[in-house]
C-alpha cells in the first residue's frame, strides 16, 4: 500500500504540527544568518565588499567544517537536541553582535574599531551554530516521511528556505527602518538586524521545546518503514565511525556533494551580490528596476523559492518515480543559460532582474531537493544528519569560495560576477547526468 495514502489523519495532523514551527525556526536561522547582508548595506564604508566577502567567507567554511561534527552528532543525539542546541547558540551570538555594533557606533571613531576581526570571530560563531539547523531538520523528518513524499518535503523545505530568505533581507530590512524612525539615526539603528533575529530565535527554540519530536512514536504514534537507505534495518544507532565510512564511500552522495559545491556558488553568489549591485546603481542615481528589486529583495527571493521548490519537488516525485537528478539537472540547465545571458544584460535592471529570479528559483529548487530530500534518500534515517551535513558542509565551502572571490572581483569589476558564476552552472549540470538514474535502494520493502 501507498505510504502516504496510508497516513492517517491523526497522523498528519501531528506531523503538521512537528515539521510546521520546525520549518519557521530553520527560517529564523536565515534571518540571523543573512542579516550580514543587510548590515552591509547599511553599515557602508564601515564594511567595505571586501569585508563582507572575508567576514561571510569566514563564517561559511566555519559552517561547511562544523558538520563534520555536527552532522555525525546530531544522527546521535537527535534531531530535537541538535535544533535546540542550534538555535539557542546562534541566538545568543547575533545578541552579541548587535551588542558589539552598538559599542562601536557610541564610539567618537567607529572607523577605529577592529570591526572586521571581532565580527569574523562572532560571525563564525554563529555560523558553527547554525549548521545544526539543516542536519537537525532532516533528521528530524527523515522519520515522519515516507521516500516517495519526500519530493513533497522538498517542496516543504524550499519553503522554508524562500520564508527565511524574506526574513533575512525584505523584514530586516524593515527592522532597521523602524529602528531609524524610533530615534535611532543611521547606521546605529543597524544594531536591531542582529536584536530582532536573537530574539525570535529565543522564542521559537522554547517553543520547539514543547513541541517537536524526532520520531512518531515519541507523539504517541506508530513508526513506520520509510523506504529510504536505511530500510530493513533494525532501530539500533551505529556507531558514529560506521555512518560516517558509509556515508563518504556512497559514490551517489559524493557526486551530490560536488554539485551541491557549485549550488553553494551560484545561490549565495546570486542572493547577496545582486542587492549589492543594485545597492550601488541606487547610489549612483539610476532607478531602472534597481528600486523595487532592491525594496522587494527578499519577496523576490520567497516566491522563487517557493515556486522551484514546490516545482522540482512535484516533478521528481510524478514524472521522475523520486529520482532527484533529473529534476535537479533541467533547473541547472536554466541556471547555465541564464548566468551566460547576465553577461550581456548586466547593466539593465529589469531583464537582470528577470534572470536572476529564474537563477534563485534554480538554485533554491536545487538545493532543497538535493540537500534536503536525497539526503534523506541516500543517508537513510540513520544517517541521514551526517549525509546532510556532508552534502551542505560542501555548499558552504563553494560559498565560501564566492565570498572571497566576489568580495575581491567586485570590487576591481562587476562584469567578473557572471563570468566566475557560469562555470560552476556546467560543472553542476555534467555531474548530475552521472547520477541521473540513482535511486536509494533498501534492503527490504
Amino acid at each position: 500500500m501507498d505510504e502516504l495514502l496510508s497516513h492517517s489523519a491523526e497522523f498528519r495532523t501531528r506531523r503538521f504540527f512537528n515539521w510546521f514551527p520546525l520549518g519557521l525556526t530553520y527560517a529564523l536561522l536565515y534571518m540571523g544568518r543573512y542579516n550580514l547582508t543587510v548590515s552591509q548595506t547599511a553599515l557602508g564604508s564601515l564594511m567595505p565588499k571586501s569585508d563582507f566577502g572575508t567576514i561571510f567567507g569566514v563564517g561559511a567554511w566555519v559552517y561547511a567544517l562544523a558538520f563534520l561534527i555536527n552532522g555525525p552528532l546530531t544522527d546521535k543525539i537527535g534531531g530535537k537536541r541538535g535544533m535546540l542546541i542550534g538555535a539557542s547558540g546562534a541566538a545568543v551570538a547575533n545578541l552579541l553582535m548587535g551588542l558589539y555594533l552598538q559599542h562601536v557606533l557610541s564610539l567618537p571613531d567607529p572607523a577605529s574599531a577592529p570591526l572586521k576581526t571581532v565580527f569574523m570571530l562572532l560571525y563564525g560563531l554563529n555560523m558553527y551554530f547554525q549548521s545544526y539547523g539543516a542536519v537537525a531538520i532532516v533528521k528530524v523528518n527523515a522519520h515522519w516521511f515516507h521516500v516517495r513524499e519526500r519530493g513533497t518535503f522538498s517542496g516543504i523545505f524550499g519553503i522554508m528556505i524562500s520564508t527565511g530568505l524574506f526574513l533575512a533581507f525584505d523584514v530586516n530590512e524593515r527592522i532597521l527602518h523602524w529602528a531609524q524612525a524610533h530615534g535611532l539615526p543611521g547606521v546605529q539603528a543597524t544594531q536591531w538586524v542582529f536584536f530582532g533575529p536573537a530574539l525570535l530565535l529565543a522564542g521559537f527554540c522554547l517553543l520547539e521545546s514543547l513541541l517537536l519530536k524526532d520520531r512518531p512514536s515519541q507523539a504517541g504514534l506508530a513508526d513506520f518503514d520509510t523506504g529510504d537507505a536505511s530500510s530493513g534495518e533494525d532501530d539500533v544507532q551505529p556507531p558514529v565511525a560506521q555512518v560516517l565510512r558509509k556515508i563518504l564511500s556512497h559514490p551517489v552522495i559524493l557526486t551530490l556533494a560536488f554539485v551541491e559545491f557549485c549550488t553553494g556558488v551560484l545561490r549565495n553568489g546570486v542572493m547577496h551580490w545582486f542587492k549589492i549591485f543594485a545597492k550601488e546603481h541606487l547610489k549612483a542615481g539610476l532607478t531602472d528596476g534597481w528600486q523595487y528589486m532592491n525594496d522587494n529583495w527578499g519577496l523576490i527571493l520567497m516566491v522563487a523559492g517557493i515556486t522551484g521548490g514546490m516545482a522540482a519537488g512535484y516533478v521528481s516525485d510524478k514524472l521522475f518515480q523520486s529520482r532527484r537528478a533529473p529534476a535537479a539537472g533541467f533547473l541547472y540547465g536554466a541556471c547555465l543559460a541564464s548566468t551566460l545571458l547576465m553577461i550581456p544584460f548586466l547593466e539593465n535592471g529589469w531583464v537582470l532582474g528577470a534572470l536572476v529570479f529564474v537563477l534563485s528559483i534554480c538554485v533554491i529548487g536545487t538545493h532543497g531537493l538535493l540537500s534536503g530530500t536525497a539526503t534523506m534518500d541516500f543517508g537513510g534515517r540513520k544517517g541521514a544528519a551526517t549525509a546532510v551535513g556532508v552534502i551542505d558542509g560542501f555548499v558552504y565551502l563553494g560559498t565560501g569560495l564566492q565570498s572571497l572571490a566576489l568580495g575581491y572581483l567586485t570590487s576591481k569589476d562587476w562584469r567578473f560576477w557572471p563570468l566566475f558564476l557560469s562555470p560552476f552552472a556546467l560543472i553542476g549540470l555534467l555531474l548530475l547526468t552521472r547520477i541521473w538514474h540513482a535511486k536509494p535502494q533498501p534492503k527490504s520493502v
